[in-house]
């Protein structure tokens, strides 16, 4: 438990200091053999978050355990429980869930006619589709979770239509590197729609990649750089036991993407 909630408030420190979390956005990771999850508390800034600071909750966004005042005030789940007890309820191969506020991610869902696809070898994760959900309120009941998690469907990502991005995998540190590379090819299709017409992926490109793309290894070796960097920074302790490996190797994920039940809602391509 203590390693698992070391790497959630590691992850969360790395992507406040990457700027992709800010005030807003959290991580969460599903308990083994429960129908709970940890996550931070609602008012808990991101670059100082803290193993113990973490809170248990079950799937219904019920805190289970965890620290219960600051002072005080109230210690309570963000708003957005819901979100994540939803997801990790409907998707039982989910183990860490991020929802983040990028916001030229977020550009992708104000335009009509271009959708936000592949154009970097690591955003072959995402080749069967990034999904809008229409709803961009804040998620905050069950009904609405579920509707977020019905979205979703068999999908490793989506976007919130003008609020934020939810990244799904199979360990906290491949939810950091899915993050990571999530914003990086948003980012790159903008600079390049801004050249001219974008060459997304093509299928067989795609294929190929994947053909000799060793998840877990990638994924622990992104981990390993992230947070040795962040040690030597000083926005990670020293003392946390950070797993050499992420925990890569325990689930081996696929790297095929699964077919879609779902498009994306969005076709077209990127402006000239």
């Amino acid at each position: 438990m203590n390693g698992l909630r070391e790497q959630i408030a590691a992850c969360t420190r790395l992507l406040a200091d990457l700027g992709i979390l800010d005030y807003s956005g959290h991580v969460s990771a599903r308990l083994p053999g429960r129908d709970a999850f940890l996550i931070q508390p609602f008012d808990q800034r991101r670059a100082g978050l803290d193993p113990d600071d973490l809170l248990t909750c079950d799937f219904d966004g019920a805190v289970l355990a965890g620290p219960v005042r600051r002072g005080t005030a109230e210690i309570r789940p963000p708003a957005e429980v819901y979100l994540h007890g939803e997801i990790l309820r409907a998707r039982p191969d989910v183990h860490a869930v991020a929802h983040l506020h990028d916001e030229l991610s977020t550009v992708f869902t104000l335009v009509e006619g271009v959708a936000l696809t592949a154009v970097k070898n690591h955003a072959a994760r995402w080749a069967d589709g990034i999904p809008i959900h229409p709803d961009p309120g804040h998620v905050g009941d069950s009904a609405r979770g579920r509707a977020v998690a019905a979205t979703l469907a068999d999908h490793h990502a989506l976007l919130i239509r003008a609020h934020g991005q939810v990244v799904v995998a199979e360990s906290v540190p491949a939810v950091f590197a899915d993050a990571v590379h999530f914003v990086e090819n948003a980012a790159a299709m903008y600079r390049a729609a801004l050249l001219g017409r974008v060459l997304p992926l093509r299928a067989e490109e795609i294929r190929d990649f994947l053909r000799e793309f060793d998840r877990p290894r990638h994924v622990a070796k992104l981990w390993r750089d992230y947070t040795g960097r962040g040690r030597a920074r000083g926005v990670l302790p020293s003392a946390w036991r950070l797993e050499e490996d992420g925990g890569a190797g325990r689930r081996r994920a696929t790297s095929r993407p699964r077919r879609s039940r779902q498009s994306t809602g969005r076709t077209g391509s990127a402006p000239t």
